[in-house]
């Protein structure tokens, strides 16, 4: 069977995230002034075939751990799969 997963992957808590502050510095001059604490990330989405779902996600949480995010500065989340 195929799964569909999104991985999310931000920097970790306390850590200075200079892409989110230049787009939460940009966002008043569009006329968004009530926004703040602005983190930006990556979003990742992958198929893996595999026999079920909880063999699927342990491979995708291998894959966030080892190769998509760096650990020592970034967390990742892997969201609910979908059958595809």
């Amino acid at each position: 069977m195929k799964f569909r997963f999104e991985v999310l992957v931000s920097l970790k808590e306390g850590l200075l995230d200079p892409q989110g502050k230049a787009v939460q510095n940009a966002l008043p001059t569009l006329g968004w002034s009530n926004v703040s604490d602005v983190r930006v990330g990556k979003h990742i989405e992958l198929v893996v075939e595999a026999d079920d779902e909880a063999a699927a996600r342990s491979q995708v949480e291998e894959m966030a751990r080892r190769f998509l995010s760096n650990p020592v500065i970034e967390d990742f989340r892997v969201l609910a799969a979908e059958e595809a």
